[in-house]
């Protein structure tokens, strides 16, 4: 038992809502400006104090968004002890029942809540293995949610990067989010997130950037005027301007995709991660090849997530890092056994031979006698890699080769010695007048091509089939995007629409609309004739499961890139490759035998038994694998030779060095490491057994058994008149909501994507459901319309903003610091509380929903520490009845005080308990942190930042108390066997405080 102070006893000011560091929970009320306010999220500023973000409660206000700083406007957190206490006249205390749910789906989960809440609740598969990157994120391993997903090619990075983000909002830690990516991505990426988790980002391409800048005020910020964007990382790298605007902003959480393009210090992109990194809290990277081969380089790519992570960049180990990083296979076990089913397996690359034509047979015999002669002699060209440069282009097309060609006569040309160049130049003129006069007649890879995609793949008039037919080379792109439609027998406008070309020379909106072309089942597109600028990132398996190589790059890590494109996750079909492998009967003669046909069997061979071939060579780039294989080819050696002697090679330079990329690159065979369930409060959860595995008990308070039935209450409550109002229309069979958004839900719409509210005409009317399978289907409907690639229907989750336009609705219905009473199954009055401690940052560490029970004969005052439990118990549900009996709320205001010092008293009793999960963890960092030894200013400076952003993170401060209700007993009831037990709060249930 402890003693506490009553209010009247305690010194100085006694709201019991004195906080240190301007906290403002999420959650919490505010008066400002004479007006009440909810806050959604607080951020501490440099200068101005905190920064809250609010939504109105009191009338002049309601609904409206606002941002106030503490150090310009006086914030006032409300005092609880003025809680009006007020008659709920609702049928079954509707409103207040509504009242309390939206107060529990309002507030933030704590910081020491590490289970998932939100996974079962999205548009993807209870697939285990991609919540593992949330867990990790969440686990507490790290000081911040900071995290490198390297799983391999295909396996659902975005949907991970989704869920994750989605827990961090459920948390208030994603208000504002950042996600930059490839450009030729953009669109897929913001369309994933908003399709399968109704997080919406605002596309600031450079469309969206010239529309932003017309309807902001000049030289305005423009990511002040978004909390959630997505860009281009070429946009932003590019432009000194939005690099500047970056800095002046700090984001809640940031996603870099394809993140191994940030290595190479001193580079743009490296600069603009240097830029966020130490701006954000939460930094989510993402690259299925995070790795160049160098220790170093990869140890800078994991100091953007810690800096302190890795004491010696040259010297260090997988475990070093575990926390930070997390990489799997297709053959992982974990993902293995879970994909069963789901992803079908794919084949082996098929080598289509294709015998070079009598044309081509002298363009052969002009390379081997010229630029590739044996028995000592030398080749014309003073660049020893030239000539190879040469083979490429020819055996992707001539239209390739006369590019090549022209191009290196033209730069020899503007040389000043013409004596030097003479026979390299006369060679080149031979070879340009060989290739002049060719056409698809002489291309013996072309004639293959149309018969593969004719007589065995099928394409053609009167197909659906779709193939996605890869080559390194511009020229040969378009080449084949003119020639082919005819070849394929398309005559008309269908010749014009059959193929679509896609390359790096096309604008950001020209790529992302060849591959959402090429992804809607009713377009009329056929083939995508594409350069590798495809290889990396794009889905392409929508429509698609056959690939051509038109020409093979000669990369075991570009090969599996391009066969990623349709062998990934959500494949319903086997995924077919075929490789056009021109031969020639020339002596000598360098064809796609040598290099071609074998790196495709290696490629197959690594991707069976390690799960990847990233880790074959050792050099984890694909510009490196070629090079390198270009440099052992000129020493003679074999492609077979060129692989295993670079292994041998980097074995003898660096054992270490070795040994660790194996940690990280080698066979990934560990099952997914047993999650220990912890609750809200820190202690070990119950867990249950689903399908053989082990499942935390749930993780949000919920009074409604579903955010359907909440919805269905809360348009009742707010909207009697809803069918007129709103002219709602409701399928009862399908789930279908149809209705006309009301002008505040219009407002909270514009952060939607641009494109989807257009299309689908969002402000003058939405459609939504809670229907997985009928949104599952709209959105594959959707896959299969030319009209647009967004779905008409759209999941109703926890995050869609009609539920949260609907809760904060059901909030600000309760007026001004005001608490229903309750009568129900108690056999004394129990005030319903909320306790909050909170960090300096203003986050939730604890969160304690109680009933409070104040025993004046006694003076002892009692907790039950489980408020839904308590609920339950007392009877207060949908089926409850409102008797209309007024109560008289004086004597039960007066005993706020004692009720509020109780709960005071329990959570001060309780605290170090509950804070010891969240505080050990920082504690340890801490310790790693004073052992981190920094010889440069900047260093130091470096660790002061994480040393006070450690300590930020701890519990501070009295608790932040709410009463959010009052049960009362009802006068009317008379004890029987038909009734139900009354509900007296007891020891030891319950927690004494005596006064």
């Amino acid at each position: 038992m402890t003693a506490v102070q009553t209010s009247a006893e305690q010194s100085g000011a006694t709201t019991g809502q004195e906080r240190e560091h301007d906290q403002y929970p999420a959650g919490a009320q505010v008066l400002v400006r004479d007006e009440v306010w909810l806050v959604r999220s607080s951020m501490p500023t440099t200068d101005d104090g905190t920064r809250i973000e609010v939504v109105g409660v009191s009338e002049f206000v309601r609904d409206q968004e606002a941002v106030f700083l503490s150090g310009l406007d006086r914030i006032e957190l409300l005092d609880p002890r003025a809680t009006a206490l007020v008659m709920d006249d609702s049928p079954n205390y509707r409103r207040s029942r509504l009242f309390l749910e939206a107060v529990l789906r309002r507030t933030a989960l704590p910081q020491s809540e590490r289970r998932l809440a939100l996974a079962d609740s999205f548009l993807m598969d209870p697939l285990p293995y991609q919540r593992r990157p949330a867990e990790l994120a969440l686990s507490g391993a790290n000081l911040r949610p900071r995290l490198l997903i390297a799983d391999v090619v295909g396996l659902g990075k975005t949907l991970e990067i989704g869920l994750t983000l989605a827990e961090l909002i459920r948390r208030g830690r994603g208000e504002r989010i950042l996600v930059v990516t490839p450009q030729h991505v953009l669109e897929q990426f913001q369309h994933e997130l908003w399709t399968r988790f109704a997080i919406p980002l605002v596309r600031l391409d450079s469309v969206g950037i010239e529309r932003i800048q017309r309807e902001i005020p000049a030289g305005r910020n423009p990511f002040t005027s978004f909390k959630r964007v997505i860009v281009s990382i070429d946009t932003l790298k590019n432009t000194d301007q939005y690099r500047h605007h970056l800095e002046q902003i700090r984001w809640d959480a940031v996603v870099i995709d394809e993140s191994h393009n940030l290595i190479n210090r001193g580079s743009l992109r490296n600069q603009l991660a240097r830029t966020l990194a130490p701006r954000t809290d939460a930094l989510i990277l993402a690259s299925a090849t995070p790795h160049n081969g160098d220790a170093k380089s990869f140890a800078e790519l994991i100091g953007l997530l810690d800096p302190v992570a890795i004491r010696d960049p040259e010297n260090y180990r997988a475990a070093d890092i575990e926390h930070l990083f997390i990489r799997r296979t297709k053959i992982s076990p974990e993902v293995r056994e879970q994909m069963k089913g789901q992803w079908a397996d794919r084949g082996p690359s098929r080598s289509v031979h294709c015998p070079a034509t009598p044309a081509e047979e002298k363009i052969f015999e002009e390379l081997a006698a010229v630029w590739f002669p044996r028995d000592g002699d030398t080749s014309v060209s003073s660049v020893p890699l030239f000539p190879y440069t040469l083979l490429k282009s020819f055996l992707s097309s001539h239209a390739a080769l006369r590019g090549t060609v022209s191009a290196r006569i033209k730069t020899l040309e503007k040389k000043d010695d013409p004596q030097g160049t003479a026979a390299e130049l006369a060679a080149l003129h031979r070879l340009s007048e060989l290739a002049a006069d060719l056409t698809e007649a002489d291309s013996a890879k072309f004639a293959a091509l149309v018969r593969q995609l004719r007589e065995e793949i099928g394409v053609g008039p009167g197909s659906d089939e779709r193939v996605v037919v890869f080559s390194e080379r511009v020229q040969t792109l378009e080449w084949l995007a003119e020639v082919l439609p005819a070849a394929l027998g398309f005559k008309g406008r269908a010749a014009r629409d059959c193929v679509r070309v896609m390359h790096g020379g096309l604008s950001d909106e020209q790529q992302m609309a060849c591959v959402e072309e090429f992804g809607l089942a009713d377009t009329p597109v056929r083939v995508l004739v594409t350069g590798d600028v495809a290889s990396e990132g794009v889905n392409l398996h929508r429509q698609c499961h056959q690939l051509v190589h038109y020409d093979v790059p000669w990369s075991l890590i570009r090969i599996e890139q391009r066969n990623g494109r349709i062998d990934r996750y959500g494949q319903a079909s086997p995924p077919e490759f075929r490789a056009l492998i021109l031969t020639s009967d020339v002596e000598g003669a360098k064809d796609d035998t040598v290099v071609a046909e074998r790196l495709l069997e290696r490629e197959d061979q690594a991707h069976r038994s390690l799960g990847t071939a990233e880790a074959v060579t050792g050099l984890y780039r694909a510009e490196a694998e070629e090079k390198s294989l270009i440099q052992d080819l000129l020493l003679g050696r074999t492609v077979d030779e060129s692989l295993d002697a670079r292994r041998s090679d980097a074995d003898d330079e660096d054992a270490g060095l070795e040994d660790f990329l194996a940690d990280f690159f080698g066979p990934v065979g560990e099952e997914a490491p047993p999650m220990e369930p912890t609750a809200a409060d820190g202690s070990a959860a119950g867990t249950e057994s689903s399908g053989g595995r082990a499942t935390a008990s749930p993780v949000l308070p919920r009074l409604f058994d579903s955010t359907a039935h909440f919805l269905d209450d809360a348009l009742r409550e707010v909207y009697p008149d809803a069918r007129e109002r709103l002219d709602l229309d409701r399928d009862q069979q399908s789930g279908l909501l149809s209705f006309r958004p009301p002008t505040e839900l219009v407002h909270r719409l514009k952060a939607l994507p641009m494109d989807y509210l257009r299309e689908q005409r969002l402000r003058e009317r939405m459609l939504v459901t809670f229907n997985r399978r009928l949104a599952e289907h709209s959105l594959q409907r959707a896959r299969e319309s030319s009209t647009s690639s967004w779905p008409e229907i759209s999941l109703l989750t926890d995050l869609h903003p009609v539920v949260e336009w609907l809760t904060d609705k059901v909030l600000v219905g309760m007026g001004r610091q005001e608490a229903p009473m309750i009568t129900a199954n108690v056999a004394e009055p129990v005030y319903l509380v909320q306790g909050v401690y909170s960090n300096k940052l203003g986050r939730p560490t604890v969160v304690k929903w109680m009933g409070v029970t104040w025993r004046q004969a006694s003076r002892e005052g009692l907790v039950d520490d489980d408020m839904v439990s308590l609920l339950r118990r007392c009877g207060v549900g949908p089926s409850m009845a409102n008797k209309l009996r007024y109560r008289d709320p004086t004597p039960l205001r007066a005993t706020l005080p004692r009720v509020l010092d109780t709960a005071e008293a329990f959570l001060n009793a309780h605290r170090d308990a509950w804070d010891e999960p969240l505080r050990e963890p920082i504690e340890q960092y801490k310790r790693r942190l004073g052992t981190w030894q920094q010889p440069t200013l900047a260093g130091e400076r470096t660790k002061e930042r994480l040393a006070d952003l450690a300590d930020s993170l701890l519990t501070t401060g009295r608790p932040l108390l709410r009463v959010l209700a009052v049960l009362v007993p009802d006068p009317d009831r008379k004890d029987g066997d038909d009734s139900p037990p009354v509900v007296s709060l007891t020891a030891p249930a319950a927690s004494p405080f005596r006064f």
